[in-house]
């Protein structure tokens, strides 16, 4: 992976470079999913905030948990719940505006004063393609894009995820981890703004 590709994994759609990772640990909690499934999905974050060389938490002291994943079947549950409203803006529109584009997830990041991240909240709509993917396969997908600010088109054409042959399971994409891994480098800031930052990124990658 070349500084460049690293570049543009981190330029967004405004032509902006935005990297940011957790500044604390993180504490997941998962809606939506049976009991097997459950484990499956929390067992591919461990293994994806392990791989990053971060760290969990039993509870996150303002929030308890600070990671959370909604399996929806449709995007209208989104209006159908009010609670929601201390998570998104405006549950209402966001959920007719998914339902048009045909979205498949929406992930929303807050941040510390710093621009580290300390909250995401992930929801994703299990129809279609995706409820034909494997638990891990899923679960790793969304442990990878909730570990970082990634590009909107980070992983359009060549997915964070693959699977292994003769339904082995599924594994992050040997370059997605070692640049993971990189991205938490205790010597590296929690956010950065420079292309050149990208550079860091792939010297540490190379190591």
């Amino acid at each position: 992976m070349h500084p460049q590709a690293i570049e543009a994994l981190f330029t967004h759609k405004d032509g902006r470079f935005g990297f940011a990772r957790w500044g604390r640990p993180i504490v997941p909690v998962v809606f939506g999913v049976q009991d097997d499934t459950l484990a499956t999905i929390k067992g591919t974050i461990e293994a994806t905030v392990a791989i990053a060389g971060h760290k969990m938490a039993a509870a996150d002291p303002e929030t308890g948990a600070n990671f959370l994943l909604f399996f929806i079947r449709d995007w209208n549950e989104l209006a159908d719940a009010p609670q929601l409203r201390d998570l998104v803006d405006d549950p209402v529109a966001l959920a007719a505006r998914l339902q048009a584009a045909g979205a498949t997830h929406y992930r929303r990041f807050r941040f510390d004063a710093a621009g580290a991240i300390i909250a995401c909240f992930t929801f994703i709509r299990i129809d279609g393609v995706t409820a034909d993917l494997p638990a891990d396969h899923i679960g790793f997908g969304l442990a990878v894009q909730a570990m970082l600010t990634w590009s909107e088109r980070a992983f359009a054409s060549d997915p964070a995820v693959i699977s292994l042959a003769d339904g082995q399971g599924s594994l992050i994409r040997p370059d997605i981890a070692n640049l993971l891994h990189a991205a938490y480098d205790p010597a590296l800031p929690d956010t950065a703004h420079d292309p050149a930052f990208a550079l860091r990124l792939f010297a540490r990658v190379q190591a």
